[in-house]
């Protein structure tokens, strides 16, 4: 059966494309938040996935407000991005891993979640700059299967049912007929809000909490509604969905490798976690 090796769990912000184009990793501005990335990539040297399952949010590349479906799960031949206006330049295709998606796909639905299956996908910056922060030579050595959840238009899925859908991945996973070592990667947050009143919210002290509890109670986020959690986060900082998500699909026991966590980047607060599997 597959192993799921750990996860890891960053922030997608478009400014970090345009850091990574422009070769500022160095710059005083980025170098805290990019020197946070050496422990995770020593991490995936030693730990050697060869699939990662990625939950993350489209921001209208794919989806738009006309169709935003709940959940949806790729099963495509190939992944690639597109132009979607934050000056982010494309990168190399993502190769599906097809067996595992439809292994997915059957396996939630017949845990009855609802999803909407793509057979085509484009994925956006939410899927690729986290990729690339793994990865910084961009020579994916990983097949990939996205998991998209929506975190842009109301109603969003609650964090407790976000919670089970990683739960139900993590045991799909484990019951895959393949040797294949498999990585969960969930994107997104931490706190911010880009408009309205509350437009640079960032909330410093519910960040670390909630970092932490990824340790000590990876269920704790869910004792709070969505409203509540735009409240301590911001409009954007509900995409900790996506890592609650990924802490659910990798079981009771993991270790920390390492985190960072960056203030601001882009008016943002950038937070990464690495966690490995005890089993």
């Amino acid at each position: 059966m597959a192993k799921i090796i750990g996860g890891v769990a960053t922030s997608h912000v478009p400014a970090i494309g345009r850091a990574i184009a422009k070769e500022l990793q160095a710059d005083p501005y980025w170098a805290p938040f990019f020197e946070g990335y050496a422990p995770l990539h020593r991490w995936l040297a030693q730990a050697r996935p060869d699939v990662v399952v990625v939950f993350y949010n489209d921001h209208g590349l794919n989806f738009f407000l006309d169709k935003m479906p709940t959940f949806a799960v790729g099963a495509a031949e190939t992944y690639r991005n597109a132009d979607e206006g934050w000056g982010i330049p494309e990168v190399p295709p993502f190769t599906g891993q097809r067996e595992l998606s439809w292994h997915l796909i059957n396996s939630l639905v017949a845990e009855d979640f609802d999803l909407t299956t793509c057979q085509e996908m484009l994925v956006d910056h939410a899927f690729t700059l986290p990729m690339a922060l793994c990865w910084p030579d961009q020579r994916w050595p990983v097949t990939v299967v996205p998991v998209c959840i929506n975190t842009v238009q109301f109603p969003l899925p609650s964090a407790a049912r976000c919670w089970r859908l990683g739960e139900a991945v993590g045991r799909a996973v484990r019951h895959w007929d393949s040797d294949a070592r498999v990585m969960v990667l969930g994107t997104g947050g931490l706190s911010h809000q880009l408009d309205g009143q509350r437009a640079g919210f960032i909330n410093r002290d519910f960040d670390r909490a909630f970092m932490q509890s990824l340790i000590d109670d990876p269920t704790w986020a869910t004792r709070f509604s969505i409203p509540e959690l735009v409240e301590k986060t911001g409009t954007q900082g509900v995409e900790l969905l996506m890592w609650l998500a990924m802490r659910g699909a990798l079981g009771e026991q993991v270790h920390e490798v390492s985190r960072n966590y960056h203030i601001p980047i882009s008016n943002t607060a950038a937070g990464l976690m690495v966690l490995a599997t005890d089993d």
